[in-house]
Protein backbone atom coordinates (compact mmCIF):
# COMPACT_ATOMS: atom_id res chain seq x y z
CA UNK A 1 0.00 0.00 0.00
CA UNK A 2 1.77 3.60 -0.86
CA UNK A 3 0.72 6.51 0.31
CA UNK A 4 0.91 9.94 -1.08
CA UNK A 5 1.17 13.63 0.36
CA UNK A 6 -1.79 15.61 -0.53
CA UNK A 7 -2.71 18.95 0.00
CA UNK A 8 -4.67 19.41 2.92
CA UNK A 9 -8.50 20.19 3.53
CA UNK A 10 -9.33 23.69 4.67
CA UNK A 11 -11.99 23.17 7.25
CA UNK A 12 -12.77 25.67 10.18
CA UNK A 13 -14.41 24.57 13.44
CA UNK A 14 -17.93 25.79 13.54
CA UNK A 15 -18.89 27.89 16.70
CA UNK A 16 -22.51 27.58 17.56
CA UNK A 17 -23.03 27.12 21.43
CA UNK A 18 -23.72 23.64 22.20
CA UNK A 19 -27.44 22.92 23.86
CA UNK A 20 -27.07 22.86 27.59
CA UNK A 21 -29.35 20.76 29.38
CA UNK A 22 -32.05 23.46 30.03
CA UNK A 23 -31.89 24.62 26.50
CA UNK A 24 -32.77 21.12 25.51
CA UNK A 25 -36.09 20.95 28.15
CA UNK A 26 -36.83 24.83 26.45
CA UNK A 27 -36.87 23.53 22.75
CA UNK A 28 -38.95 20.56 23.57
CA UNK A 29 -41.69 22.59 25.30
CA UNK A 30 -41.84 25.21 23.04
CA UNK A 31 -42.30 22.51 20.71
CA UNK A 32 -45.34 20.70 21.98
CA UNK A 33 -46.79 24.16 22.90
CA UNK A 34 -46.53 25.00 19.00
CA UNK A 35 -48.01 21.75 18.20
CA UNK A 36 -50.75 22.17 21.29
CA UNK A 37 -51.42 25.79 20.21
CA UNK A 38 -53.02 23.81 16.59
CA UNK A 39 -50.85 26.05 14.64
CA UNK A 40 -49.45 22.98 13.02
CA UNK A 41 -52.51 20.89 11.71
CA UNK A 42 -54.10 22.21 9.15
CA UNK A 43 -53.70 21.72 5.38
CA UNK A 44 -52.36 25.77 5.40
CA UNK A 45 -49.76 24.96 7.89
CA UNK A 46 -48.67 21.47 7.01
CA UNK A 47 -48.91 23.18 3.14
CA UNK A 48 -46.53 25.88 4.15
CA UNK A 49 -44.15 24.08 6.91
CA UNK A 50 -43.18 21.83 3.57
CA UNK A 51 -43.11 24.95 1.39
CA UNK A 52 -40.48 26.60 4.78
CA UNK A 53 -37.92 23.09 4.00
CA UNK A 54 -38.01 23.97 -0.20
CA UNK A 55 -36.97 27.49 0.19
CA UNK A 56 -35.13 27.49 2.75
CA UNK A 57 -32.82 24.86 0.88
CA UNK A 58 -33.58 26.75 -2.78
CA UNK A 59 -32.87 30.24 -0.67
CA UNK A 60 -29.53 28.94 1.03
CA UNK A 61 -28.38 26.31 -1.58
CA UNK A 62 -24.94 28.10 -1.81
CA UNK A 63 -24.30 27.63 2.00
CA UNK A 64 -25.09 23.96 2.29
CA UNK A 65 -23.13 23.59 -0.72
CA UNK A 66 -20.40 25.55 0.78
CA UNK A 67 -20.63 23.12 4.41
CA UNK A 68 -21.41 20.02 2.94
CA UNK A 69 -17.64 20.66 1.14
CA UNK A 70 -15.90 21.72 4.34
CA UNK A 71 -17.89 18.63 6.38
CA UNK A 72 -17.46 16.30 3.85
CA UNK A 73 -15.33 17.47 0.64
CA UNK A 74 -18.83 16.96 -1.82
CA UNK A 75 -18.53 18.42 -5.06
CA UNK A 76 -22.11 20.85 -6.16
CA UNK A 77 -22.77 17.80 -8.22
CA UNK A 78 -23.18 15.25 -5.60
CA UNK A 79 -24.55 17.67 -2.90
CA UNK A 80 -27.21 18.22 -5.45
CA UNK A 81 -28.05 14.81 -6.03
CA UNK A 82 -27.66 12.86 -3.24
CA UNK A 83 -28.80 15.97 -0.41
CA UNK A 84 -30.47 19.09 -1.78
CA UNK A 85 -32.09 18.14 -4.85
CA UNK A 86 -33.60 15.10 -3.36
CA UNK A 87 -34.69 16.71 -0.72
CA UNK A 88 -36.32 19.66 -1.86
CA UNK A 89 -38.16 16.95 -4.30
CA UNK A 90 -39.37 15.25 -1.43
CA UNK A 91 -41.19 18.63 -0.27
CA UNK A 92 -42.40 19.16 -4.08
CA UNK A 93 -43.84 15.53 -3.40
CA UNK A 94 -45.54 16.35 -0.38
CA UNK A 95 -46.90 19.60 -1.38
CA UNK A 96 -48.51 18.30 -4.41
CA UNK A 97 -49.99 15.23 -2.47
CA UNK A 98 -50.81 16.57 0.93
CA UNK A 99 -54.66 17.02 0.25
CA UNK A 100 -55.15 13.54 -0.47
CA UNK A 101 -53.50 11.85 1.56
CA UNK A 102 -54.77 13.95 4.67
CA UNK A 103 -58.61 13.10 3.86
CA UNK A 104 -60.46 10.21 5.49
CA UNK A 105 -60.76 7.04 3.98
CA UNK A 106 -63.91 5.03 3.87
CA UNK A 107 -64.24 1.76 5.23
CA UNK A 108 -66.81 -0.78 5.34
CA UNK A 109 -67.97 -1.60 9.06
CA UNK A 110 -69.47 -4.76 7.62
CA UNK A 111 -72.59 -6.32 7.76
CA UNK A 112 -72.53 -7.40 11.61
CA UNK A 113 -73.45 -4.06 12.63
CA UNK A 114 -75.31 -2.50 10.09
CA UNK A 115 -76.26 0.11 9.91
CA UNK A 116 -72.70 1.80 10.41
CA UNK A 117 -69.91 3.68 8.49
CA UNK A 118 -66.28 3.40 9.30
CA UNK A 119 -63.30 5.54 8.00
CA UNK A 120 -59.42 6.57 8.81
CA UNK A 121 -58.77 9.95 10.00
CA UNK A 122 -55.01 10.41 9.61
CA UNK A 123 -54.30 13.33 12.93
CA UNK A 124 -50.50 13.95 14.03
CA UNK A 125 -48.46 12.34 16.86
CA UNK A 126 -47.41 15.31 18.70
CA UNK A 127 -43.58 16.23 18.79
CA UNK A 128 -40.99 14.09 16.93
CA UNK A 129 -37.08 14.15 17.69
CA UNK A 130 -35.55 13.89 14.29
CA UNK A 131 -31.59 12.93 15.28
CA UNK A 132 -29.51 12.54 12.27
CA UNK A 133 -26.18 11.08 11.11
CA UNK A 134 -22.94 12.91 9.45
CA UNK A 135 -22.99 11.32 6.43
CA UNK A 136 -25.74 13.05 4.66
CA UNK A 137 -26.22 15.77 7.09
CA UNK A 138 -29.09 17.86 4.60
CA UNK A 139 -31.19 14.87 3.26
CA UNK A 140 -31.49 12.52 6.52
CA UNK A 141 -32.03 15.29 8.46
CA UNK A 142 -34.60 17.65 6.40
CA UNK A 143 -36.19 14.76 4.41
CA UNK A 144 -37.78 13.30 7.34
CA UNK A 145 -38.64 16.81 8.71
CA UNK A 146 -40.74 16.82 5.46
CA UNK A 147 -42.68 13.89 6.35
CA UNK A 148 -43.07 14.85 10.10
CA UNK A 149 -44.44 18.61 8.93
CA UNK A 150 -46.67 16.94 6.37
CA UNK A 151 -48.24 14.65 8.72
CA UNK A 152 -48.84 17.94 11.34
CA UNK A 153 -46.41 17.43 14.08
CA UNK A 154 -43.91 19.86 15.29
CA UNK A 155 -40.22 18.69 15.61
CA UNK A 156 -36.97 18.75 17.40
CA UNK A 157 -33.51 18.31 15.34
CA UNK A 158 -30.72 16.97 16.53
CA UNK A 159 -28.29 17.07 13.89
CA UNK A 160 -24.73 15.19 14.06
CA UNK A 161 -22.06 17.18 15.61
CA UNK A 162 -19.34 15.49 12.82
CA UNK A 163 -20.87 17.50 10.44
CA UNK A 164 -20.34 21.04 12.50
CA UNK A 165 -20.73 23.33 9.01
CA UNK A 166 -24.35 21.75 7.93
CA UNK A 167 -25.36 21.36 11.32
CA UNK A 168 -24.80 24.70 12.11
CA UNK A 169 -25.98 26.21 8.74
CA UNK A 170 -29.44 24.18 9.51
CA UNK A 171 -29.68 25.57 13.10
CA UNK A 172 -29.16 29.18 11.67
CA UNK A 173 -31.59 28.85 9.18
CA UNK A 174 -34.68 27.05 10.67
CA UNK A 175 -35.93 29.82 13.04
CA UNK A 176 -36.01 32.66 10.22
CA UNK A 177 -38.26 29.69 8.49
CA UNK A 178 -40.44 27.97 11.27
CA UNK A 179 -40.38 31.69 13.41
CA UNK A 180 -43.96 30.54 15.33
CA UNK A 181 -41.45 27.53 16.72
CA UNK A 182 -42.79 24.51 14.69
CA UNK A 183 -39.37 23.17 14.44
CA UNK A 184 -36.16 23.92 16.93
CA UNK A 185 -32.20 22.66 16.40
CA UNK A 186 -30.41 21.31 19.14
CA UNK A 187 -26.51 21.48 18.38
CA UNK A 188 -23.85 19.59 20.10
CA UNK A 189 -21.88 17.07 21.28
CA UNK A 190 -23.07 13.16 22.60
CA UNK A 191 -24.29 14.74 25.41
CA UNK A 192 -26.78 16.65 23.90
CA UNK A 193 -28.38 13.81 22.15
CA UNK A 194 -28.23 11.65 26.06
CA UNK A 195 -30.48 14.61 27.08
CA UNK A 196 -32.72 14.79 24.05
CA UNK A 197 -33.32 10.90 24.89
CA UNK A 198 -34.32 12.09 28.54
CA UNK A 199 -37.35 14.25 27.25
CA UNK A 200 -40.85 13.06 26.36
CA UNK A 201 -41.53 12.98 22.70
CA UNK A 202 -44.26 11.28 20.45
CA UNK A 203 -41.99 9.22 17.94
CA UNK A 204 -38.36 9.38 17.43
CA UNK A 205 -36.58 8.95 13.95
CA UNK A 206 -32.99 7.69 14.79
CA UNK A 207 -30.40 7.35 11.44
CA UNK A 208 -27.09 5.79 12.50
CA UNK A 209 -25.22 2.93 13.44
CA UNK A 210 -26.57 -0.51 15.30
CA UNK A 211 -25.25 0.11 18.75
CA UNK A 212 -26.71 3.76 19.12
CA UNK A 213 -30.08 2.00 17.48
CA UNK A 214 -30.13 0.32 20.84
CA UNK A 215 -29.35 3.05 22.98
CA UNK A 216 -32.41 4.83 21.20
CA UNK A 217 -34.52 2.01 22.04
CA UNK A 218 -33.80 1.82 25.83
CA UNK A 219 -34.63 5.48 25.88
CA UNK A 220 -37.44 4.90 24.04
CA UNK A 221 -38.95 2.45 26.20
CA UNK A 222 -39.25 4.92 29.26
CA UNK A 223 -42.15 6.79 27.68
CA UNK A 224 -43.44 3.87 25.28
CA UNK A 225 -41.97 5.97 22.55
CA UNK A 226 -42.08 4.69 19.31
CA UNK A 227 -39.41 4.69 16.96
CA UNK A 228 -37.99 4.27 13.51
CA UNK A 229 -34.66 3.17 13.18
CA UNK A 230 -32.59 3.33 10.06
CA UNK A 231 -29.03 0.94 10.84
CA UNK A 232 -27.43 0.27 7.91
CA UNK A 233 -25.09 -2.74 8.30
CA UNK A 234 -23.16 -4.93 5.36
CA UNK A 235 -25.18 -4.57 2.36
CA UNK A 236 -24.09 -7.64 -0.52
CA UNK A 237 -23.96 -7.57 -3.91
CA UNK A 238 -23.99 -10.74 -6.17
CA UNK A 239 -22.78 -10.33 -9.98
CA UNK A 240 -22.85 -12.72 -12.55
CA UNK A 241 -23.87 -10.43 -15.94
CA UNK A 242 -21.20 -11.46 -17.82
CA UNK A 243 -22.29 -9.50 -21.20
CA UNK A 244 -22.71 -6.36 -19.53
CA UNK A 245 -19.85 -6.33 -17.12
CA UNK A 246 -18.83 -2.17 -17.91
CA UNK A 247 -21.94 -1.06 -17.37
CA UNK A 248 -22.61 -3.23 -13.85
CA UNK A 249 -18.83 -2.17 -12.72
CA UNK A 250 -19.94 1.66 -13.42
CA UNK A 251 -23.03 1.24 -11.37
CA UNK A 252 -21.33 -0.45 -8.59
CA UNK A 253 -18.28 2.26 -8.61
CA UNK A 254 -20.32 5.26 -8.63
CA UNK A 255 -22.98 3.52 -5.73
CA UNK A 256 -19.50 2.46 -3.77
CA UNK A 257 -17.44 5.35 -3.86
CA UNK A 258 -20.18 8.10 -3.78
CA UNK A 259 -19.59 10.07 -0.89
CA UNK A 260 -16.26 8.31 -0.04
CA UNK A 261 -18.35 5.48 0.72
CA UNK A 262 -20.19 6.71 3.77
CA UNK A 263 -23.61 5.53 2.80
CA UNK A 264 -25.32 3.42 4.61
CA UNK A 265 -26.91 1.77 1.32
CA UNK A 266 -23.30 1.44 0.03
CA UNK A 267 -22.49 -1.60 -1.50
CA UNK A 268 -20.44 -3.54 1.62
CA UNK A 269 -19.23 -6.66 -0.24
CA UNK A 270 -19.47 -8.17 -3.75
CA UNK A 271 -20.18 -11.94 -4.11
CA UNK A 272 -19.33 -13.67 -7.54
CA UNK A 273 -18.04 -16.87 -9.10
CA UNK A 274 -14.18 -17.30 -8.59
CA UNK A 275 -13.73 -16.78 -12.53
CA UNK A 276 -15.35 -13.33 -12.50
CA UNK A 277 -13.20 -11.61 -9.91
CA UNK A 278 -10.25 -10.64 -12.50
CA UNK A 279 -12.90 -9.13 -15.25
CA UNK A 280 -14.77 -7.59 -12.77
CA UNK A 281 -11.51 -5.55 -11.05
CA UNK A 282 -10.23 -4.46 -14.13
CA UNK A 283 -13.72 -2.77 -15.23
CA UNK A 284 -14.05 -1.58 -11.97
CA UNK A 285 -10.74 -0.44 -12.31
CA UNK A 286 -11.78 1.59 -15.61
CA UNK A 287 -14.73 2.97 -13.89
CA UNK A 288 -13.13 4.23 -11.37
CA UNK A 289 -10.72 6.33 -13.56
CA UNK A 290 -13.59 7.19 -15.83
CA UNK A 291 -15.58 8.91 -12.81
CA UNK A 292 -13.45 10.17 -10.81
CA UNK A 293 -10.00 10.55 -13.12
CA UNK A 294 -6.88 9.00 -12.71
CA UNK A 295 -5.85 10.32 -9.44
CA UNK A 296 -9.66 11.51 -7.69
CA UNK A 297 -7.66 13.39 -4.90
CA UNK A 298 -6.52 15.82 -7.40
CA UNK A 299 -10.81 17.06 -8.29
CA UNK A 300 -13.29 18.52 -6.10
CA UNK A 301 -15.85 15.48 -6.60
CA UNK A 302 -14.34 12.99 -4.59
CA UNK A 303 -15.30 12.65 -1.23
CA UNK A 304 -12.57 13.06 2.55
CA UNK A 305 -13.23 10.58 5.23
CA UNK A 306 -14.93 12.67 7.90
CA UNK A 307 -12.75 12.51 10.77
CA UNK A 308 -9.59 10.95 11.78
CA UNK A 309 -10.62 8.38 14.00
CA UNK A 310 -13.08 6.98 10.96
CA UNK A 311 -10.13 7.48 8.81
CA UNK A 312 -7.56 5.62 11.51
CA UNK A 313 -10.11 2.59 11.59
CA UNK A 314 -10.93 2.50 7.59
CA UNK A 315 -6.66 2.42 7.42
CA UNK A 316 -6.05 -0.52 9.48
CA UNK A 317 -8.59 -2.37 7.13
CA UNK A 318 -6.44 -1.74 3.90
CA UNK A 319 -4.11 -3.97 5.37
CA UNK A 320 -6.67 -7.17 5.44
CA UNK A 321 -6.83 -8.97 1.96
CA UNK A 322 -5.14 -8.25 -1.12
CA UNK A 323 -5.36 -4.87 -2.85
CA UNK A 324 -6.06 -5.17 -6.34
CA UNK A 325 -6.26 -1.38 -7.33
CA UNK A 326 -6.19 2.04 -4.59
CA UNK A 327 -5.06 2.14 -1.36
CA UNK A 328 -3.30 5.32 -1.44
CA UNK A 329 -4.37 7.14 1.84
CA UNK A 330 -3.27 10.72 3.01
CA UNK A 331 -4.43 11.32 6.77
CA UNK A 332 -3.36 15.12 6.45
CA UNK A 333 -6.49 15.26 4.09
CA UNK A 334 -8.41 12.61 5.56
CA UNK A 335 -8.08 11.06 2.48
CA UNK A 336 -8.47 7.59 1.09
CA UNK A 337 -8.52 6.28 -2.01
CA UNK A 338 -11.17 4.07 -4.06
CA UNK A 339 -9.99 0.79 -3.33
CA UNK A 340 -10.91 -3.10 -4.30
CA UNK A 341 -9.65 -5.86 -2.42
CA UNK A 342 -9.90 -9.42 -2.86
CA UNK A 343 -10.01 -12.67 -0.62
CA UNK A 344 -9.35 -15.26 -2.60
CA UNK A 345 -7.62 -17.83 -0.35
CA UNK A 346 -10.40 -18.10 2.24
CA UNK A 347 -11.76 -21.57 3.30
CA UNK A 348 -14.95 -20.18 4.10
CA UNK A 349 -16.44 -17.08 2.99
CA UNK A 350 -18.38 -15.97 5.87
CA UNK A 351 -19.83 -12.38 6.95
CA UNK A 352 -20.55 -11.58 10.33
CA UNK A 353 -19.37 -12.00 13.52
CA UNK A 354 -17.11 -15.40 13.06
CA UNK A 355 -15.08 -13.80 9.71
CA UNK A 356 -11.91 -13.79 10.48
CA UNK A 357 -11.08 -10.14 9.36
CA UNK A 358 -12.72 -6.71 10.23
CA UNK A 359 -13.37 -5.65 6.70
CA UNK A 360 -15.87 -8.88 6.65
CA UNK A 361 -17.63 -8.49 10.13
CA UNK A 362 -18.79 -5.10 10.66
CA UNK A 363 -20.33 -2.25 7.79
CA UNK A 364 -17.03 -1.02 6.10
CA UNK A 365 -18.45 2.82 5.89
CA UNK A 366 -15.84 3.58 3.88
CA UNK A 367 -14.06 3.55 0.04
CA UNK A 368 -12.78 0.04 0.54
CA UNK A 369 -14.47 -2.69 -1.57
CA UNK A 370 -14.20 -6.46 -1.05
CA UNK A 371 -14.78 -9.11 -3.82
CA UNK A 372 -15.45 -12.65 -2.14
CA UNK A 373 -15.83 -15.61 -3.76
CA UNK A 374 -18.96 -18.72 -4.29
CA UNK A 375 -19.41 -21.42 -6.16
CA UNK A 376 -22.93 -20.40 -7.13
CA UNK A 377 -26.08 -18.11 -6.27
CA UNK A 378 -27.33 -20.34 -3.87
CA UNK A 379 -24.24 -20.05 -2.22
CA UNK A 380 -24.14 -16.61 -2.30
CA UNK A 381 -27.87 -16.53 -1.08
CA UNK A 382 -26.75 -18.99 2.34
CA UNK A 383 -23.98 -16.67 3.11
CA UNK A 384 -25.90 -13.53 3.01
CA UNK A 385 -28.71 -15.37 5.07
CA UNK A 386 -26.17 -16.22 7.70
CA UNK A 387 -25.87 -12.82 8.97
CA UNK A 388 -28.28 -9.82 9.93
CA UNK A 389 -30.70 -9.12 7.03
CA UNK A 390 -28.99 -6.07 5.15
CA UNK A 391 -30.23 -2.49 4.63
CA UNK A 392 -30.36 -3.47 0.43
CA UNK A 393 -29.20 -6.19 -1.51
CA UNK A 394 -27.99 -5.11 -5.17
CA UNK A 395 -28.17 -8.00 -7.75
CA UNK A 396 -26.78 -7.90 -11.15
CA UNK A 397 -27.67 -10.85 -13.41
CA UNK A 398 -30.88 -12.00 -15.18
CA UNK A 399 -34.22 -12.06 -14.52
CA UNK A 400 -34.20 -15.70 -13.35
CA UNK A 401 -31.54 -14.73 -10.41
CA UNK A 402 -33.43 -11.09 -9.71
CA UNK A 403 -36.11 -14.14 -8.74
CA UNK A 404 -34.06 -16.34 -7.32
CA UNK A 405 -32.91 -13.72 -4.75
CA UNK A 406 -35.93 -12.38 -4.50
CA UNK A 407 -37.25 -15.59 -3.11
CA UNK A 408 -34.23 -16.98 -0.55
CA UNK A 409 -33.32 -14.06 1.29
CA UNK A 410 -34.72 -10.76 2.78
CA UNK A 411 -33.42 -7.17 2.72
CA UNK A 412 -34.87 -3.54 3.22
CA UNK A 413 -34.95 -3.32 -0.50
CA UNK A 414 -33.54 -5.37 -3.18
CA UNK A 415 -32.40 -3.53 -6.32
CA UNK A 416 -31.92 -4.73 -9.75
CA UNK A 417 -29.46 -2.93 -11.99
CA UNK A 418 -28.31 -0.85 -9.70
CA UNK A 419 -27.19 0.48 -6.57
CA UNK A 420 -28.18 3.30 -3.76
CA UNK A 421 -30.46 4.96 -6.15
CA UNK A 422 -34.13 3.59 -4.28
CA UNK A 423 -33.35 5.77 -1.16
CA UNK A 424 -33.81 9.05 -3.75
CA UNK A 425 -37.40 7.67 -4.84
CA UNK A 426 -39.77 8.77 -3.06
CA UNK A 427 -42.38 6.30 -3.98
CA UNK A 428 -40.63 3.79 -2.65
CA UNK A 429 -40.75 3.11 1.16
CA UNK A 430 -36.91 3.28 2.87
CA UNK A 431 -35.67 1.60 5.60
CA UNK A 432 -34.27 -1.97 7.08
CA UNK A 433 -35.49 -4.97 8.52
CA UNK A 434 -34.21 -7.09 11.46
CA UNK A 435 -31.17 -5.50 12.73
CA UNK A 436 -30.73 -3.13 9.45
CA UNK A 437 -33.75 -1.06 11.30
CA UNK A 438 -37.37 -0.73 11.97
CA UNK A 439 -40.21 1.21 10.25
CA UNK A 440 -40.23 3.05 6.73
CA UNK A 441 -40.20 6.71 5.74
CA UNK A 442 -40.36 8.60 1.94
CA UNK A 443 -43.05 10.10 0.39
CA UNK A 444 -46.74 8.98 1.62
CA UNK A 445 -45.03 6.46 3.49
CA UNK A 446 -43.29 9.19 5.64
CA UNK A 447 -47.21 10.76 6.10
CA UNK A 448 -48.35 7.34 7.47
CA UNK A 449 -45.20 6.87 9.74
CA UNK A 450 -45.32 10.28 11.70
CA UNK A 451 -49.43 10.18 11.70
CA UNK A 452 -51.90 7.96 13.94
CA UNK A 453 -54.51 6.84 11.24
CA UNK A 454 -57.34 7.04 14.00
CA UNK A 455 -60.67 4.57 12.99
CA UNK A 456 -63.78 6.70 13.28
CA UNK A 457 -66.92 4.03 13.54
CA UNK A 458 -70.59 5.74 13.22
CA UNK A 459 -73.60 3.77 13.84
CA UNK A 460 -76.90 5.77 14.25
CA UNK A 461 -78.83 4.52 17.57
CA UNK A 462 -81.95 3.66 15.60
CA UNK A 463 -82.27 1.18 14.60
CA UNK A 464 -81.05 -0.73 17.25
CA UNK A 465 -79.56 -3.47 15.59
CA UNK A 466 -76.76 -3.86 18.74
CA UNK A 467 -79.90 -5.45 20.56
CA UNK A 468 -79.46 -8.93 18.52
CA UNK A 469 -75.64 -9.04 20.22
CA UNK A 470 -76.93 -8.97 23.71
CA UNK A 471 -77.93 -12.23 25.80
CA UNK A 472 -81.38 -13.78 24.75
CA UNK A 473 -80.78 -13.55 21.03
CA UNK A 474 -82.62 -16.38 19.21
CA UNK A 475 -80.04 -19.77 18.46
CA UNK A 476 -80.82 -18.76 14.98
CA UNK A 477 -80.10 -15.38 14.63
CA UNK A 478 -76.98 -16.08 17.00
CA UNK A 479 -75.85 -18.69 13.86
CA UNK A 480 -76.89 -16.09 11.24
CA UNK A 481 -74.82 -13.24 13.07
CA UNK A 482 -71.81 -16.37 13.61
CA UNK A 483 -72.07 -16.45 10.06
CA UNK A 484 -72.11 -12.82 9.06
CA UNK A 485 -68.51 -12.52 11.12
CA UNK A 486 -66.84 -15.23 9.77
CA UNK A 487 -67.25 -13.69 5.85
CA UNK A 488 -65.08 -10.80 7.13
Amino acid sequence: MSTTSLTPRVSHAATTPTATPADVTAAVAAARAAFESGSTKSLASRRRNVSAVRRLLEEHRSEFEAALFADLHKGRREAGITEIDVTIGEAAHAQKHLRRWMAPKSVSAGPLIWPASARIVPEPLGVILVMSPWNYPVNLTLDPLVGVLAAGNAAVLVPSPDAPHTAETIARLIPQYFPDGAVHVLLGAVDVAQNALKERFDHIVFTGSGRVGRIVMEAAVQNLTPVTLELGGKSPVWVDDDRQLTEVARRLAWAKFTNAGQTCVAPDYVLTTPDRVQPLVAALREAVADIWGADPAAGREYGRIVSERHFDRLAAMLEEGNVEFGGRTDRDDLYIEPTVVTFLNLDETVIGDDAPFQLLREEIFGPILPILTVSSKEEAARVINAWDKPLALYIFGDAATRAYFAQHTSAGAQVNGAAIVHAGIGALPFGGVGASGMGAYHGVHSFRRFSHLKPVLTKPLRPDTLRLLNPGTSERLLNLLGRLQRRG
